[in-house]
């Protein structure tokens, strides 16, 4: 048994955004990941469901933009030897949940990958709506959320991430999460959704 020291993690109480430059991104949040009967199930993915409402409602009264990421596997999908069979296209536990259903006015991105961005028109679709800040929410802290963050910082959008509204398989991944995006990828981590103001 291993005892690892979790390095000092600024996170911030409060911070105001602009509305027309920025959006926020909902990764993964389907049947699979965040439901109990989901095929891989996330533990504390439920407990963000309620964060990232409020924070949807809070970005759309404000004309933020938002979009969703959907990760997608299709038949015989190389990644299922690494966590067996999960959101197959067209299956249940490839929906997201109902909870946070996108509007129609919210843009989904289909991925294959970890990443948002890797083969995606998503930092194109940025671009066209003059977006600088990115509010990553959403699972798995420390796979898809993580590589979404990391590309979104790599492309050098500003990237928040609220810290009630990410969950990951458990707390040590969850933190090595927090520490990446602030330390390495200079992602600023706000306290909770209730504290991102748009303007």
């Amino acid at each position: 048994m291993y005892t690892v020291s979790i390095p000092e993690i600024p996170i911030v109480d409060s911070i105001k955004l602009p509305s027309r430059e920025t959006a926020v991104i909902v990764v993964d949040m389907q049947n699979d990941f965040v439901k109990p009967e989901g095929k891989l199930f996330v533990p504390t993915a439920p407990k963000t469901i309620e964060p990232i409402r409020r924070l949807l409602d809070n970005a759309r009264a404000r004309g933020v933009k938002i979009f969703y990421t959907k990760d997608t596997h299709y038949e015989g999908d190389p990644e299922f030897t690494i966590w067996g069979e999960h959101v197959r296209y067209g299956s249940w536990g490839w929906e997201i949940i109902d909870e946070l259903k996108p509007t129609e006015r919210d843009i989904v991105v289909i991925k294959t990958r970890y990443d948002g961005f890797y083969g995606t028109p998503l930092d194109d679709l940025l671009k066209v709506y003059g977006i600088k800040n990115i509010v990553v929410t959403g699972t798995v802290a420390n796979i898809c959320v993580l590589h979404t963050a990391a590309s979104a910082a790599l492309r050098w959008y500003k990237v928040i991430v609220p810290v009630d509204s990410i969950s990951a398989l458990n707390e040590f991944d969850y933190y090595t999460a927090l520490r990446q995006i602030s330390f390495l990828y200079k992602g600023i981590l706000v306290r909770s959704v209730d504290s991102l103001i748009f303007e």
